[in-house]
């Protein structure tokens, strides 16, 4: 049986791969927006943390571990349990901070956008609002649907004075890390693990 004429061609060959190729990436092509669309989805989850701290005047990063709850469309609690008990509680503009053998503080958000952006970059691709996101922050997303990852650069003169930027990384609609890097130099490391509910 005689070699189809694109195998006896190799430049016919070499374009016919060529477009193999090209339908193959596009068939899968991931982008921002099916990501936020995956996200928007899930409308509670839990996850155990483990964060590490790099502060400029310590040698040794501090580290804290503890459990994030959400429930959409914006409550999100981070309670730490080591090396102290802690928790941060968000419920639309409240955020409530409870430190160790201290009484709870109450504070609005919009009376703090630095804190403001920083809470809504978790909470803002969480709930998949990619609106929310785009108010702070411009975005750069790479990846595919199994490992991608968002940059999170400041947009707000007050926030980028504390923020150099917010890298954000997961699988699916799963966060498994974030990072934020403070314009001082100073370093914040999250790594997420999803609770996965019997």
């Amino acid at each position: 049986m005689p070699l189809p004429t694109f195998l006896r061609r190799p430049q016919l060959f070499t374009a016919f791969i060529g477009m193999v190729l090209c339908a193959s990436s596009y068939a899968g092509d991931w982008a921002l927006p099916d990501l936020m669309h995956l996200l928007a989805q899930t409308k509670s989850g839990k996850a155990t943390f483990v964060e590490k701290k790099y502060i400029g005047i310590l040698d040794k990063p501090l580290e804290s571990s503890g459990e994030l709850s959400f429930e959409a469309p914006d409550r999100l609690e981070k309670r730490t349990l080591k090396p102290r008990p802690e928790a941060m509680l968000l419920e639309g503009d409240k955020l409530t901070l409870t430190l160790y053998d201290k009484r709870p503080l109450n504070l609005r958000l919009q009376d703090h956008p630095e804190v403001a952006a920083l809470v809504e970059s978790i909470r803002g691709t969480l709930s998949g609002d990619q609106a929310a996101l785009e108010k702070n922050y411009a975005i750069n997303f790479t990846g595919v649907q199994g490992k991608w990852q968002m940059t999170l650069t400041p947009v707000q003169k007050a926030v980028a004075k504390v923020v150099r930027q917010v890298q954000i990384g997961g699988a699916d609609a799963n966060i498994k890390t974030i990072t934020f890097e403070q314009v001082d130099g100073d370093r914040f490391e999250m790594m997420i693990a999803k609770v996965v509910t019997q």
